[in-house]
């Protein structure tokens, strides 16, 4: 059972002696009322007292009703519970090596990608502005995660936390594949779940940095992204490891117009695969869900270490003309990345 605080009921006062505390995120907090956990608890279909785990450093139990009353907080509906619940299954798994995610001086925090039909039903943005503003469920879930490690894990900036700049995306950091309009496969599904399936994949990841392209020639714009990634002073750079990359949907289509899916751009440049681990969603006994760890998988990534000069069009058929700057591409990639 969660600690019961007593308080004015005045939502002035509440927000005052939660800041005071150390229990937000220095933004204002719903007050986690006992009829509002319960609400909450509710929507997740498991008891209050089940306990996911342990949330590092400061290994605070994260029990159902625990991560309710941080969700509360965040400002999310009963129905958001089930992604919470996954997303912090997903996060305990020792490959995402939470516990330094929480202590670093880099500025990383938990992205969280939701995947299959769940995401559309609550109405997660993976279009325009995702990693913006205006959509509840981005906002309320991606805040509930940060919350849950703040209350639970003791990750408080200065302290536990030495980020030393941090990033936005430590405020909320949640969007969804936008798999109605993507050319591939879902990246759930790629990663071995079905597609009627949902699934939740957390990733410690920078803010968002924009890679500025306006070529149609897919080889081109992976050479675009492949530069941006080893930029001098990137992290990924220097100690290695995964990266997420994020295609609008012009980019994205283009690719299939040529003959090209994301293995084959992967071999093209080494880029970095999307990586992370994954917490399944599941139905649960009140039909919103439940969130379950499951099958949790993890692609190394490796930087590009040098860019190819501009290419010459060959003559002939578009189609042949773009298979024979491919090869060209390729050749000239440095030996021993594969």
């Amino acid at each position: 059972m969660s600690q019961t605080v007593a308080t004015a009921d005045d939502l002035e006062a509440v927000n005052a002696l939660f800041y005071e505390r150390g229990w937000t995120d220095g933004l204002p907090i719903i007050p986690p009322t006992r009829e509002r956990v319960e609400r909450m608890v509710a929507g997740g279909g498991r008891p209050g007292d089940a306990l996911v785990g342990r949330i590092p450093p400061k290994w605070g139990e994260a029990t159902v009703e625990r991560i309710a009353v941080n969700a509360v907080m965040a400002g999310c509906r009963p129905e958001h519970l089930p992604v919470v619940l996954a997303a912090v299954e997903a996060l305990l798994d020792d490959r995402v090596n939470l516990h330094g995610v929480q202590c670093t001086t880099h500025v990383t925090t938990p992205l969280i990608v939701v995947n299959g039909s769940l995401s559309r039903r609550l109405g997660i943005n993976g279009g325009p502005n995702c990693f913006g503003q205006g959509w509840i469920a981005n906002a309320a879930i991606g805040r509930a995660v940060r919350l849950i490690l703040v209350n639970l894990g003791g990750a408080r900036p200065g302290r536990i936390d030495k980020a030393t700049f941090g990033h936005p995306g430590k405020y909320a950091y949640c969007v969804a594949e936008n798999e109605a309009e993507s050319p591939w496969e879902p990246f759930h599904v790629e990663q071995g779940y079905r597609p009627d399936e949902s699934a939740v994949t957390v990733f410690a990841a920078e803010a968002p940095h924009n890679v500025n392209n306006h070529s149609f020639q897919p080889y081109r714009l992976l050479d675009a992204v492949a530069g941006t990634m080893t930029t001098l002073g990137a992290n990924n750079f220097y100690v290695m490891g995964d990266y997420v990359v994020v295609l609008g949907v012009p980019p994205a289509g283009r690719a299939p117009q040529i003959r090209w899916d994301v293995r084959r751009a992967r071999r093209a440049q080494p880029l970095a695969a999307l990586g992370g681990a994954r917490g399944r969603v599941q139905p649960g006994a009140t039909g919103a869900g439940a969130g379950r760890h499951q099958d949790l998988r993890r692609r190394r990534a490796r930087p590009a270490l040098a860019r190819h000069p501009r290419l010459g069009h060959a003559r002939g058929d578009p189609q042949d003309r773009d298979d024979v700057e491919e090869r060209q591409f390729l050749s000239l990639r440095r030996p021993g990345l594969e």
